[in-house]
């Protein structure tokens, strides 16, 4: 693109494994070897592992944790971990284990017991430690020779939970150890090029669509970015205050759904649509396969058509989630605009199915009564979010225009 946001050109290419540089070289190439900006989702999402003290409370704060930092939590276990907690914690295969316990200056025994374990059964994944904060020290002494990275408290009083801290752990621990855990390249220059997770990018770039926005008083923005391994939701409100600056965008507003998805988390799909008593048809099998093929595209015209009903779900799904986070608050005005994104929906030659279903869904339905849908066809929004984030605002807010509506 040109410095004044202008989209000069895109390109897409098949992630080159095991090495995504000749893929990422490819792209650069057709779009005239340009600067690359680059985010990761880390190659089949990112798997976070809790071992807390108490499990419901453990269970929260992962799931807080993982939220926006584009985790999906694949055990949860509470308590003194013995020989069978520690194998169990192995089989998850995390790639990060966040370490709680103990409100500050309460009870340190359970957190030490379990930095002791990970410590002496040599846990190789990196390790947020995010317990109560007089224990940190002795915490830090038992896991000698581990990737720790010590944080505030997740649950730093009775009934508070406070996980931006870890979030931002995880997210360092990502760029820092695990894109190149996943096996994605075989040197650092990939790492190097990653500047930020996924997520993080697009929620960068629908901020400055609400910004765009707010001026025409347009109401709120929703996006669904449907992936492979997750589904993610952002809303901003696009009004503004009496100042006339943009209402600040909530960091709760993101949710990353670790459990949908159109191949690495398909069966999520199909059994959380289930959970809900949403209709699946035949679709069980079908997700099934394409968890078995992580790099299926479908070649056949029925096969898309399941391809479709699968992202329809995923999307109605993470919608109902998310809505039930903010609490349907979505300013004055309501929703003024639905952005569909990911590949499922930027290659569909008919996506009249997909929003008929999002209107029809009884939760669904009066959020967007007042709403354009519209698909995010060019990818726009993370490209957005990594010029925002460089400094090139005015670039990025051209860029979203394309989406705006």
């Amino acid at each position: 693109m040109s410095s004044d946001g202008v989209l000069l050109g895109t390109a897409q290419h098949r992630t080159t494994p095991p090495e995504v540089l000749d893929g990422i070289g490819a792209v650069a190439a057709a779009l005239g070897d340009a600067p690359i900006l680059a985010c990761s989702s880390a190659g089949g999402g990112l798997r976070l592992a809790v071992v807390g003290h108490e499990r419901l409370v453990s269970a929260e704060a992962g799931h807080r944790v993982a939220l926006s930092a584009g985790a999906k939590v694949v055990h949860v276990s509470s308590g003194m971990l013995d020989g069978s907690g520690v194998r169990d914690l192995r089989a998850a295969r995390p790639d990060v284990v966040l370490l709680v316990g103990g409100t500050d200056g309460g009870d340190e025994r359970v957190l030490l017991h379990n930095a002791r374990r990970l410590g002496a059964n040599r846990i190789r994944v990196p390790i947020v430690l995010a317990g109560n904060s007089a224990a940190r020290p002795s915490a830090l002494d038992l896991l000698a020779g581990r990737v720790v990275v010590p944080t505030a408290n997740v649950l730093p009083d009775v009934g508070e939970l406070a996980p931006a801290p870890a979030r931002a752990a995880i997210r360092s621990v990502f760029l820092d150890h695990v894109i190149g855990g996943k096996g994605l390249s075989r040197g650092p220059r990939f790492r190097r090029l990653v500047r930020t997770v996924t997520p993080d990018a697009v929620l960068a770039g629908v901020t400055r669509l609400a910004a765009v926005r707010a001026s025409e008083e347009a109401g709120a923005v929703v996006v669904v970015d449907v992936g492979g391994a997750t589904t993610d939701v952002y809303s901003a409100v696009s009004d503004v205050d009496g100042s006339g600056r943009t209402v600040a965008l909530p960091s709760d507003r993101r949710t990353v759904e670790g459990d949908i998805g159109m191949r690495w988390s398909a069966p999520g799909v199909v059994a959380e649509a289930l959970a809900e008593r949403l209709p699946v048809g035949d679709l069980e099998a079908y997700a099934r396969r394409c968890a078995s093929d992580v790099d299926y595209v479908p070649d056949a015209p029925a096969e898309a058509e399941a391809d479709l009903r699968l992202a329809s779900l995923a999307a109605i799904l993470a919608v109902r989630r998310h809505l039930r986070l903010v609490d349907n608050d979505f300013g004055p005005r309501g929703v003024g605009v639905l952005v569909l994104s990911g590949g499922v929906f930027r290659h569909a030659p008919d996506l009249a199915p997909v929003e008929a279903a999002l209107r029809d869904d009884p939760v669904v339905r009066p959020v967007l009564r007042n709403a354009t849908v519209t698909v995010d066809r060019d990818y726009v929004l993370a490209p957005a979010g990594l010029l925002a984030d460089a400094g090139h605002v005015a670039a990025a807010d051209a860029l979203v225009g394309r989406v705006a509506g």
